[in-house]
C-alpha cells in the first residue's frame, strides 16, 4: 500500500507541475531485446526533476510556519529549482554555489530571481557550509535537499507515475547524486510492486555512495571532478547509506566517455538533451547484461547541458 505522504505530495504537486512523459525508446528496445521507456523530467520547469523536491518541501515547511527566505546549496539544478519554487510560492531566495559551476545551471538560477552566493567555495561541502551558517545567523530556512525530511517524497512521485503509465515495469535506473531522488523513488516503487528493481548510478569520480552502498558504511572521498556535477557527492549522510542500502538493489558506476556517449545517443536517435547526470542511467543501462524481455525505465533527470560538454559529445559522434 502507498504511504498517504506519496499521495499528499503528488495532490500538491499537481497544482503546480504537469505529469512528466513516459516514451518508449526505439533505439534503446531494438539495441537490448528489452522494453525501454525514457521519464523525461528533463521536461519540467527548470529543466530538471528537482523542482518536484524543492516545492514539495517548501510548500510543506510554509504550512507549518512563516518563512521569509529560502536557502540552498547547489552545483545548480537544486538551486534552479529552489529558485523555481520561491520565486512560485511568493518568498526571497539565496542560493550558495561552487566556484565552480555550470553557467547554464547558474544563469537559471539568476533568472529566477534567487540571489547567488559563490565566495571562495571549492565544492559543494563549502558551499554547504557557507549557506548552514548563513541559515544560522539569519534564521532563514535552509532548504537542503541531502537531509530534508520532506523533500525525497517530491521525487517519489516519479515512481507513482512510471507505474502508473506503465505498471509493468521490472526495473528502473536512477542516478544517485546526494540521493534524496533514488530514496523517494525506491521507497515509492517498492510500496506499489513487489517485483520492481532500483539499480542506482553513480559517476565513477565521485563514487561515494557507491562505495558506502557496498561497504554499509559512509565513506568520503577526496574529490568528486565529474561532468556530471549533478552527481558530484564526496561526502555521504550516514542515515542515506542505511536508507539506500534497505531500498536499493544494484548500484553501477559510469566512466566519463560512456555519460557523453549516451548524451549523444539520446540526442541523435531520440531527440532527447540531457545533462551528463541526466543520460547517467542510460549510460548504466547500454553497459548492463542482456535480459531478453525485461521491462526496463530511464530516468532522463536534467537537460541543463552546457555549451563545452555538448561540443565534447559532438566531436564523438
Amino acid at each position: 500500500m502507498l504511504d498517504p505522504v506519496f499521495a499528499g505530495a503528488r495532490k500538491f504537486l499537481s497544482q503546480y507541475l504537469p505529469q512528466t512523459r513516459l516514451i518508449a525508446s526505439r533505439s534503446l528496445t531494438e539495441f537490448s531485446q528489452q522494453h525501454v521507456y525514457l521519464k523525461l523530467e528533463c521536461e519540467l520547469p527548470t529543466g530538471s526533476f528537482k523542482v518536484r523536491g524543492a516545492l514539495y518541501a517548501l510548500g510543506m515547511e510554509m504550512q507549518r510556519r512563516k518563512v521569509r527566505e529560502v536557502v540552498a546549496s547547489s552545483t545548480g539544478n537544486h538551486g534552479a529549482a529552489v529558485a523555481y519554487a520561491a520565486k512560485l510560492l511568493g518568498i526571497k531566495a539565496r542560493v550558495f554555489l561552487p566556484e565552480k559551476n555550470n553557467p547554464v545551471k547558474r544563469a537559471n538560477i539568476a533568472r529566477l530571481g534567487a540571489e547567488i552566493v559563490e565566495n571562495g567555495s571549492v565544492d559543494l561541502a563549502a558551499a554547504f557550509e557557507e549557506a548552514s551558517e548563513y541559515a544560522r545567523e539569519t534564521g532563514a530556512y535552509f532548504l537542503n535537499d541531502a537531509t530534508d525530511p520532506d523533500l525525497p517524497a517530491g521525487p517519489g512521485t516519479i515512481a507513482c507515475e512510471i507505474l502508473e503509465q506503465a505498471p509493468e515495469v521490472d526495473a528502473i535506473y536512477v542516478p544517485m547524486g546526494d540521493t534524496a531522488l533514488i530514496r523517494g523513488v525506491a521507497s515509492a516503487a517498492k510500496q506499489l510492486s513487489s517485483k520492481v528493481k532500483i539499480i542506482g548510478v553513480q559517476s565513477e569520480r565521485a563514487p561515494s555512495y557507491f562505495l558506502s552502498w557496498t561497504e554499509g558504511r559512509a565513506i568520503e572521498t577526496e574529490t568528486c571532478d565529474t561532468i556530471a556535477d549533478g552527481l558530484a557527492t564526496r561526502t555521504p549522510v550516514s542515515e542515506n547509506v542505511a536508507a539506500i542500502r534497505e531500498l536499493v538493489d544494484e548500484v553501477m558506476l559510469v566512466s566519463e566517455g560512456e555519460m557523453l556517449g549516451a548524451i549523444g545517443r539520446l540526442l541523435m536517435a531520440e531527440h532527447v538533451v540531457a545533462e551528463p547526470a541526466g543520460a547517467a542511467a542510460s549510460a548504466a543501462f547500454l553497459k548492463s547484461p542482456q535480459d531478453d524481455g525485461r521491462t526496463v525505465a530511464l530516468l532522463v533527470t536534467g537537460a541543463n547541458l552546457s555549451a563545452e560538454t555538448l561540443k565534447r559529445v559532438v566531436n564523438i559522434l
